[in-house]
């Protein structure tokens, strides 16, 4: 069959080659461990995978590997070959486990903090919260803002050993650039560093990037009508580097305003200005894409890169996915600041995932300190908000062919909510926690 899939993106971020094969023969080892040997039958079965995926991405929106798995064990289901899929997923599992072994390895291992990885799941452990069973006993014992208070001081604790290390070396820094991938906890983890950088004495002044964003009238659509503003030509980058350049040199620039309501820039700006003195903080989805910052000395910058680094187990004995956790944040924070509705921002989910792939992860190696922005209490405060969207939205997706990524991302997260025990009452987080961002009653200034 014809197919218009020639590339992938790797888990680093890579784009490389698309290779039918590979799934064939995946397929194909899969179903002998079940003594299959019939070869014609896994051809047949990765053809309807490349169709599904023809109907699904393009060129210029290639498959992740995530997806391309996620479509194969779909077919294998869809054509009856339920335990082929098992099989097939044990294998993947195998592979993730693999990659977890090499927690003990520093920094970064195709792009992945496998040390931060290690340190998470043993904290994880000891706290009786690796598990989505155990935070359930958690819940059930009355004990869940007992677990807020420990990950609030773990959070507290991170944010202190960033500013450490800013100050470590300050030497001529002017820039602080927060960057990670959508809802990662970026604009919180902003402010609390800035907080504490002005208990030391650093004085700073933050940017926000996101009024940069181009009219959306000036962006163009895909074959859906979405924009795809996750990418970062979304921002007017010209803009952008000429204010970077000009506040280095002391002078004061007029930053625009946008309104994310009506999708423009309003007409009024605001005056600012950076003393020799002053660092410029920057909080920004891509803080780590070279045009951003393109003509800014590298010795000036500071670069932080904060993920969900989570390291929970669901009831399948997975690793919950930091991606699914990010969508569930976004989905309740763009229903209120955006008018996204939580069906709108699950369809909207694969430009967000692309992006980051292309213009996130591949940089993560080039920063100065990766911050975890997980909370270990999270899931059960996401299911009190969501959980009467979700199996919704996964119906919704489900009778759209074309829209079949948002349907297994969907019920996936359906099925995480589902067993997971909520809870009521969430006012013991606290007022200036990174929860707040999302669900609202935060005392930061935003």
């Amino acid at each position: 069959m014809q197919n218009r899939i020639t590339k992938i993106l790797k888990r680093n971020g890579r784009v490389v080659n698309f290779d039918r094969q590979r799934i064939t023969n995946a397929i194909f080892q899969a179903a002998r461990q079940l003594e299959g040997e019939d070869l014609n039958r896994a051809e047949f079965l990765s053809d309807k995978v490349v169709e599904r995926l023809n109907q699904l991405y393009s060129e210029v929106f290639p498959p992740s590997v995530e997806e391309i798995q996620d479509i194969v064990i779909a077919i294998l289901r869809e054509e009856g070959h339920s335990s082929t899929a098992e099989i097939y997923e044990h294998y993947r599992e195998e592979q993730a486990r693999k990659r977890e072994k090499k927690a003990v390895r520093v920094i970064t291992d195709d792009n992945i903090p496998y040390k931060i990885l290690w340190e998470e799941y043993v904290w994880n452990v000891e706290h009786s919260c690796d598990t989505v069973e155990k935070i359930n006993q958690l819940i059930r014992g009355n004990r869940f803002c007992w677990l807020v208070e420990e990950v609030e001081k773990l959070y507290s604790k991170r944010v202190a050993e960033a500013v450490n290390r800013i100050l470590a070396d300050p030497g001529k820094i002017r820039i602080i650039i927060v960057a990670g991938p959508s809802s990662s906890g970026k604009t919180t983890t902003t402010l609390r560093i800035s907080k504490k950088l002005l208990e030391k004495g650093i004085r700073f002044k933050k940017i926000e990037l996101d009024n940069y964003y181009k009219d959306l009238s000036d962006q163009p659509r895909d074959e859906f009508g979405d924009y795809d503003f996750e990418t970062p030509e979304a921002l007017d980058l010209e803009l952008v580097n000429r204010h970077f350049d000009e506040l280095l040199n002391g002078k004061t620039v007029q930053v625009p305003i946008f309104d994310f309501q009506k999708g423009v820039r309003k007409k009024q700006t605001v005056p600012f200005t950076l003393n020799p003195n002053e660092m410029l903080l920057l909080d920004s989805l891509h803080g780590l894409y070279d045009q951003l910052t393109a003509n800014i000395d590298k010795g000036l910058k500071f670069k932080l890169y904060i993920e969900t680094l989570n390291q929970i187990k669901d009831v399948n004995n997975n690793f919950i996915r930091w991606s699914d956790l990010r969508m569930l944040r976004r989905s309740i924070r763009d229903s209120w600041s955006r008018n996204y509705n939580p069906f709108e921002t699950v369809g909207h989910w694969h430009y967000v995932r692309h992006s980051e792939m292309r213009h996130i992860v591949p940089f993560i190696g080039t920063v100065d300190y990766i911050f975890n922005g997980s909370l270990q209490y999270e899931l059960p405060v996401l299911k009190k908000y969501l959980w009467k969207y979700y199996g919704d939205i996964a119906e919704h997706y489900k009778k759209t062919p074309r829209r079949f990524d948002a349907f297994i991302r969907a019920q996936r997260v359906h099925d995480l909510l589902d067993s997971i025990e909520a809870i009521e009452d969430d006012g013991c987080i606290p007022s200036d926690s990174l929860m707040r961002e999302y669900i609202g009653g935060s005392s930061l200034e935003y």
